[in-house]
């Protein structure tokens, strides 16, 4: 009898600490109300959301058949683009466009033989996305109105991942997992004119908004390579946390967010000093209860609100997106997903 009360008594102990901690690290309300949908892909679950931020309420839920990953929109057509990346067992080779009237898929684009599709941009008032293939190691352009592959272009590199374009010039720049090195990519001449070595698994990459500066994330080595994009030289090398994957510049190019997947947080660096000036810890690293609670986080994509006050963050073992108030740089708002939510993209 003294046995049952002792096991009573500890399981009521468990659920007084366990709603206690629940309280005190509990996800932040949604209290944003900021304009425009977001759009959420995520892996596993093949699916895509799409969230009205000014509420921070799921409109839409529809699934995609083949896993999904980087995703860009496509203003002028009204349009979303997003690479079918495939599972481990399945390679995608294809692109699915998706309507932002309807938020239905309109159509599913081959890439002619190029597997496992990743990085996509969209080339400014055009109905043209460039897509890079893990295995294909190309840059493809696309027409998504006509569903034809245009062109491809060689990355002359090993695992090609992600990619931006240069604001003013026509130029293409690439990041190579394999080979540790960026692509440069006269979209003119259609060619790789310069290689930059830079650390090993360089995967993430965007550029200044004045296109003086290349971030780019060694994923192996822990730091950010920094490239002067008129010498083609790395001019910095800073240490972020475990396992950088993404960057992202704020909308006017003073601050970039680095991703740490495995460390769980998000280091702030300012881009004229190149100081580190904060390093976001999201919830779930702390202490066991919250590893319970939240999962251990593994932040990946990020993406900024074009009016610069929040950024996003898809942190995929926790099935949610963080919103990041970018004058605090703090966490002040949570979005369910589906699961492994990787891919984040935005309209009006």
């Amino acid at each position: 009898m003294k046995k049952i009360k002792y096991i009573v008594l500890v399981i009521a102990l468990l659920f007084v600490i366990t709603s206690i901690t629940s309280y005190l690290v509990k996800r932040p309300s949604y209290t944003i109300q900021t304009r425009g949908k977001l759009y959420v892909f995520s892996k596993l679950s093949s699916d895509y959301k799409v969230i009205d931020l000014k509420n921070g309420k799921e409109v839409v839920e529809n699934p995609i058949e083949i896993e999904p990953h980087e995703a860009v929109a496509v203003t002028s057509q009204n349009r979303i683009v997003v690479t079918n990346y495939g599972n481990p067992d399945t390679p995608g080779n294809c692109i699915t466009v998706i309507n932002t009237k309807t938020n239905k898929i309109e159509k599913i684009i081959s890439l002619k033989g190029s597997l496992r599709p990743h990085g996509i941009v969209s080339f400014p008032n055009s109905t043209k996305v460039g897509v890079l293939t893990d295995l294909g190691n190309d840059l493809s352009i696309v027409n998504i109105e006509t569903g034809s592959v245009e062109k491809k272009i060689p990355t002359q590199q090993e695992f090609s991942h992600l990619l931006v374009l240069h604001p003013f010039k026509s130029f293409a720049y690439v990041t190579n997992i394999k080979s540790g090195s960026v692509s440069v990519i006269d979209l003119d001449l259609n060619k790789v004119i310069q290689v930059i070595p830079c650390g090993l698994g360089t995967e993430g990459i965007d550029i200044t908004p004045d296109g003086s500066e290349l971030w780019v994330t060694n994923n192996k080595d822990n730091t950010v390579s920094i490239i002067n994009t008129s010498t083609y030289k790395v001019i910095h090398t800073l240490t972020t946390g475990k396992e950088p994957l993404r960057l992202k510049f704020s909308i006017d190019g003073k601050y970039c967010l680095v991703a740490n997947s495995s460390g769980g947080t998000i280091s702030v660096f300012e881009q004229q000093s190149k100081k580190q000036i904060k390093t976001i810890i999201i919830r779930g690293k702390n202490n066991i209860i919250e590893r319970l609670l939240y999962h251990t986080p593994r932040p990946v994509g990020i993406l900024m609100h074009p009016d610069g006050l929040f950024a996003f963050v898809s942190n995929s073992n926790a099935n949610e997106v963080e919103v990041i108030d970018m004058k605090t740089f703090e966490i002040v708002s949570t979005i369910g997903t589906g699961k492994i939510p990787d891919g984040l993209t935005f309209i009006n």
